[in-house]
């Protein structure tokens, strides 16, 4: 299980995502994810994709809402990820799923939600995310 976690932490650096915002910490099925994030916009907290040794797509993995935020809204969208020079990877292009979370109208402060990833193996992964909103320069990843 630990493999997949670091996995989505590599699609994380292709993706274009500022690691200083984000900082995950795997225990056994359960990742600990610290993220920043702007009010009043997406920000987008991770991205899943399933890229095979021969650079090929494999299955999307399914993604659970296990708690949902006190203070905001997950949302999941599909995109592509078009990737050089990843892993053993010259050149690939495969589907992704990325996380959104947008933060409630006014809000300022720590929210919290939990997703649950189904990986290709059957097995299922949960991830934590304590996102701290900030009004700050920089805080958050926007879409």
């Amino acid at each position: 299980m630990r493999r997949c976690s670091l996995a989505v932490v590599a699609l994380l650096c292709v993706c274009g995502l500022d690691l200083r915002a984000l900082e995950v910490r795997a225990q056994g099925d359960l990742a600990e994810r610290q993220v920043k994030a702007a009010p009043g916009r997406d920000n987008r907290v991770a991205v899943y994709s399933n890229i095979q040794p021969d650079c090929s797509a494999g299955p999307l993995p399914a993604i659970r809402l296990v708690a949902p935020p006190a203070h905001g809204k997950v949302s999941v969208k599909r995109g592509t990820l078009k990737a050089t020079n990843f892993k053993q990877c010259l050149a690939t292009e495969v589907p992704v799923f990325v996380a959104i979370y947008r933060p409630s109208e006014g809000f300022a402060g720590v929210d919290e939600f939990e997703l649950e990833i189904g990986l290709a193996n059957g097995g299922k992964q949960r991830q934590h995310f304590r996102v701290n909103v900030t009004g700050a320069a920089g805080g958050g990843q926007g879409i």
